[in-house]
This record gives structure tokens, sequence and C-alpha cells, in this order.
């Protein structure tokens, strides 16, 4: 009988220690054990296609960064297409990528109107959106951002960056901006 039991708990042992060796790391969608997929719009054409380096430099960036093996030997697929700096043509990229070509994350997708015409699409898909490329107010206002931020990332971790951008603390000093008041100081919940 002890025997039996031996035989019995090695056999459990070893079918749990195969299954786990087994079992597949679970990722979110553009996410595996050898890539992580980056999306991003940018006016490659259009009135805005001066901006168009920076898209450059952004793949450029992530080349090198996988011409170094990667993050974690993971390699970045970094996939940006032309909105030409149009709304309607940024939602329809913006949901090219997510629902085609499956990204993990949004990254830098420029211009205010154009962000602001994708973000409902964004929220509802719950794809993080980082690094906002906008000269705007709208997401440079605390408050503001933080209601973007919030229905943004309802699902993703957040990270906390203390002080001001640059930007705000240029306006600050030239006096183009006051400092903020109490009431806006407060960190949310």
């Amino acid at each position: 009988m002890r025997k039996a039991r031996g035989a019995l708990l090695a056999a459990v042992v070893m079918v749990i220690s195969t299954c786990a060796s087994q079992a597949e790391k679970v990722y979110d969608q553009g996410a595996s054990d050898t890539s992580i997929k980056i999306g991003n719009t940018m006016p490659y054409s259009g009135p805005n296609s001066a901006f168009a380096v920076v898209g450059r430099t952004q793949a450029a960036y992530f080349k090198m960064i996988n011409d170094q093996g990667g993050i974690n030997g993971r390699k970045i697929d970094f996939i940006s297409y032309d909105d030409s700096y149009s709304p309607p043509k940024t939602v329809e990229q913006v949901r090219k990528l997510v629902e085609s070509d499956e990204v993990l994350l949004l990254y830098s997708v420029l211009g205010t109107p154009t962000n602001l015409a994708a973000i409902k699409y964004i929220t509802a898909k719950k794809v993080p959106h980082l690094l906002t490329a906008s000269g705007g107010t709208v997401f440079g206002d605390p408050v503001v951002a933080t209601a973007i931020l919030d229905r943004l990332l309802h699902h993703s971790h957040v990270v906390t960056i203390r002080g001001d951008s640059y930007r705000l603390r240029e306006k600050r000093r030239s006096g183009l901006l006051q400092k903020p008041t109490a009431a806006r100081q407060t960190e949310p919940a």
C-alpha cells in the first residue's frame, strides 16, 4: 500500500511538473516572448508633414534598441502609419493598428485634434496610449489630463511622474502660466 501511494505521488508530481513546464506564458495582445508591438500614427504627408521626422527618428531609435538586443531579448516591432494629420484618418489608422496589427500600445500619436478624434476608440478598446505628442492645453491641464488618463489606463499600470514637464516649467518661468492653486495640487485618488 505504501509503495502504491509513493508511486501515485511520484506520478502526480511528474505530471504536474511536466504540465507546468509546458504551460505557455500569457501576454496581452501585441506582446510575446520575442517581440513587443508598438503602434504610432504620424503625418508623413499633408499639412504637417514636417513632423514626419519625429516618426522617422522614433523608428530609428527602436531599430537601435533592436540592434542592441532589444528589451530583455524582445525586439520592438514599431508600426507607424501616415494619418496626414487628418482626424478621421487617424481614427482609421489607429483602428488598423489595434484590430489588424494587434499592437500592445500606442506611442506618441502626434497632434491634439488627431488624438482627440481617436481617444474615444482607444478608451473603448482599453489600449495604453503613451506619451501623447500634443501641444494642446487639453493634455497639459492636470485636471483634464488626469480624467483622460483615468479613462485610458483603466486596466493598466499607472506610473506616476512627479513635477512639471519642461513645457509647463518654461511657461511658468515666462509668466504665461500661474502656479497651480491648492485645489489643483491635490493628487487624484
